[in-house]
């Protein structure tokens, strides 16, 4: 005899969230893949910019960094926002704005223009990967959480496969055309689909499961029945005092800040790596940027699969983070053998892109309601200061040293410092 535990067969669940998962994450992918490219574009763009313009690698830097200014302070509230008002017309919102913004890149001449619009960028873009995060939480239970981030942040190291060959094509096909430079080319180019799948999003999206058209209503309340499961005796922080208040908001922020600083030390500077590994022409860096990229999807995936399998977040973490710190100072020892450069670079692309998504099923284990939406927000805009912090000291090191070595080896010990970090981090509080 088969005692009823009360719960629909998992064959059931399993099929339901298939479903989900089909009808939301390659979509939101697909936008994911466009902001992410529209944000670190800049790094092939620098490969004619600096030599057109006159900018030193400091200026580089600093803007390339500033992005994340914009969006350091405009974050929690953007990510608020979308809790009050749902996350379809705030996300469409997001994406039409940075897609103009973007394409606005192709004027800059000064480096006062170029700060001001990469600053805009941050804040037109600030909300719209903390409020995806926050969204597939109203849908996913905790343990299911970690593969479905896992895939949809796969987007980021697929920006770069086809965003890289693309982005070296466009600047090498389209140089001098109509008297624009290929980097200006690229900005415009590359922004016109923010703005299609922001109109897109309004259709598409519903902003919970009970709005949701294309669920029945037996399916409604098996995913609304494990969400209310999974939310059964947390509560929500009485106030946003005391959400930052919660030592391990700034815990978790710190250690979202080293994973940070590593994923745009590489992102940001992957096509500069690259081309001092001996690659010549923009369509060659392009391709081969992509290799390591391909690495860190298939990374990403397997990590996640395996931390939802096993119920285990800390070394899921930790492990990938040193990997990858020791990936970018292999790349260094390569020096200019640039398949084995290459090589180390997968290294530390595949785990540097996996912490990210691996980290995000720390605080979502013990976030809720309004919580959520700030404590989501809160930790993606501290942690995402690296994003500023790290470009910046990169140029400021290469200007000063003439190569990467000595940022490449600040980006490892960051990384090693935030694997022990996570390694401290009590298994009770997050192993779900």
């Amino acid at each position: 005899m088969t005692l009823s535990t009360g719960r629909p067969p998992e064959r059931s669940e399993d099929r339901i969230y298939r479903r989900v998962t089909g009808r939301l994450i390659p979509f939101l992918m697909l936008c994911y893949v466009v902001a992410y490219l529209d944000r670190v574009n800049v790094g092939f763009a620098r490969l004619q910019m600096l030599r057109d313009l006159r900018f030193s690698e400091t200026v580089y830097g600093l803007g390339a960094g500033v992005f994340f200014l914009g969006y350091f302070l405009f974050e929690v509230p953007s990510n608020l926002i979308l809790h009050r008002v749902g996350a379809r017309a705030w996300i469409a919102r997001i994406m039409i704005t940075w897609g103009i913004i973007s394409g606005a890149c192709l004027w800059i001449t000064t480096p006062a223009m170029f700060y001001l619009l990469r600053f805009l960028l941050g804040v037109a873009e600030a909300g719209f990967y903390p409020g995806i995060i926050l969204y597939l939480t109203r849908y996913y239970p905790a343990e299911r959480r970690a593969r479905v981030i896992a895939l949809f942040m796969s987007a980021i190291p697929l920006s770069g496969v086809f965003g890289s060959p693309l982005s070296g094509w466009i600047m090498e096909s389209f140089n001098g055309s109509g008297g624009w430079a290929g980097w200006q080319w690229m900005f415009l180019l590359e922004a016109i689909p923010a703005v299609l799948l922001g109109l897109a999003v309004f259709f598409y999206l519903s902003d919970d499961i009970r709005s949701t058209r294309w669920l029945d209503e037996e399916e409604k309340k098996i995913l609304e029945k494990n969400i209310d499961r999974d939310s059964a005796g947390m509560k929500a922080h009485a106030s946003l005092f005391a959400l930052f208040r919660d030592g391990r908001i700034w815990s978790m922020s710190a250690i979202y800040f080293c994973c940070v600083m590593g994923q745009y030390g590489l992102t940001l500077w992957m096509p500069t790596l690259i081309q001092a590994a001996g690659a010549v022409s923009l369509l060659h860096i392009g391709m081969l940027t992509a290799i390591p990229y391909i690495a860190a999807v298939l990374a990403m995936i397997l990590l996640g699969q395996s931390a939802d399998r096993r119920r285990e977040r800390r070394y899921h973490l930790a492990l990938p983070m040193l990997f990858g710190a020791a990936g970018l100072m292999a790349s260094v020892w390569a020096g200019d053998r640039t398949g084995l450069a290459v090589l180390c670079l997968s290294v530390a692309a595949g785990g540097i892109l996996s912490s990210a998504p691996l980290f995000w099923s720390l605080p979502t284990s013990f976030l809720r309601g309004v919580s959520a939406a700030a404590g989501i927000a809160a930790i993606n805009s501290v942690g995402n200061l690296a994003g500023f912090a790290s470009p910046y000291l990169m140029g400021w090191l290469k200007d000063l040293t003439g190569n990467t070595a000595a940022g490449m080896y600040i980006l490892a010990a960051i990384l090693t410092a935030g694997a022990l970090a996570v390694l401290r981090i009590p298994v009770r509080q997050v192993n779900r």
